[in-house]
């Protein structure tokens, strides 16, 4: 018999054959380098949350920029709007950054959630071989079947005067572990590589490298070329959407553009153009 932890779910880290579980120690060898980014990588096998766990540590340690924790399984795991987010162990890439953009103006600071869903769409791609696409402003899109679903989400928090940027991605979720129809994953998108050991390792690399230059730019997003690559992959851009706003307001329009400051830009029937600097955004029809 399977031992169980007291969730019911089973402690070993081997229980799942086609889920192997990730090598902190090879991890830190491929990513932790001399002047690079990533100063750290913690693997833990089961937590709340990534980024609650980061940003309590960012407060109570003197946690440097770079520190990366990834979890196997998290049981607290929240998205946008304090929602929650559901896998099985080992299904899916659940890890938090700690970045601390010091010489990047704050105002600045918001585009650091599209600057991360750049970073992941580029590296999954290179590295699963498979079609991503940009929800804004913090989604990851695959298509499974003809359908366009979510397989990721994107968490930024403020930490002292850092960022806490949370990453989960479904890899190998079946059909039948799906938390809502409307979900999807790398596998049921058809991946070439569902390797998680190298797809974190070529989304934090990617991550490193479009930091790099942000940060090069002082956080300009046209400078860098972030405004321009975030648009190129955004499947919102060209749609008719709905904005479900603060204070039970929404609004509908064509997504036009993304702004300068990361805002998503709606041509309205009024024939004005509004920035949505916040809000959830429905995919209606494209325009």
């Amino acid at each position: 018999m399977t031992p169980r932890d007291a969730s019911g779910s089973p402690n070993n880290r081997w229980s799942d054959l086609d889920r192997p579980p990730l090598d902190g120690t090879a991890l830190r060898r491929a990513l932790v380098r001399q002047g690079g980014l990533w100063r750290q990588v913690d693997v833990v096998q089961r937590t709340g949350s990534t980024n609650s766990d980061l940003v309590a540590r960012a407060a109570e340690e003197e946690l440097g920029e770079g520190a990366v924790l990834v979890a196997e399984e998290q049981t607290a795991a929240r998205g946008r709007l304090d929602r929650q987010w559901t896998a099985p162990p080992r299904s899916g890439l659940f890890f938090s950054v700690l970045l601390r953009a010091t010489e990047v103006p704050v105002a600045r600071w918001g585009w650091l959630p599209l600057l991360t869903g750049v970073a992941v769409a580029t590296g999954l791609s290179r590295v699963a071989g498979v079609d991503t696409a940009l929800k804004w402003p913090n989604d990851l899109l695959v298509t499974v079947g003809d359908e366009e679903r979510k397989a990721g989400g994107i968490l930024a928090e403020r930490a002292g005067d850092g960022v806490v940027v949370g990453v989960g991605v479904n890899v190998t979720l079946r059909a039948d572990e799906l938390p809502v129809p409307q979900a999807g994953s790398l596998a049921l998108a058809g991946a070439a590589n569902t390797d998680r050991d190298p797809l974190l390792r070529g989304v934090l690399r990617s991550l490193e490298d479009w930091y790099g230059r942000w940060r090069a730019a002082e956080g300009d997003p046209l400078a860098s070329g972030l405004q321009e690559t975030y648009a190129a992959g955004c499947a919102t851009l060209g749609r008719v959407v709905r904005a479900e706003l603060p204070g039970d307001r929404s609004l509908v329009g064509e997504a036009v553009a993304v702004d300068g400051d990361g805002r998503l830009v709606l041509a309205t029937d009024a024939g004005v153009q509004e920035p949505v600097g916040a809000g959830d955004i429905v995919h209606l029809r494209l325009a």
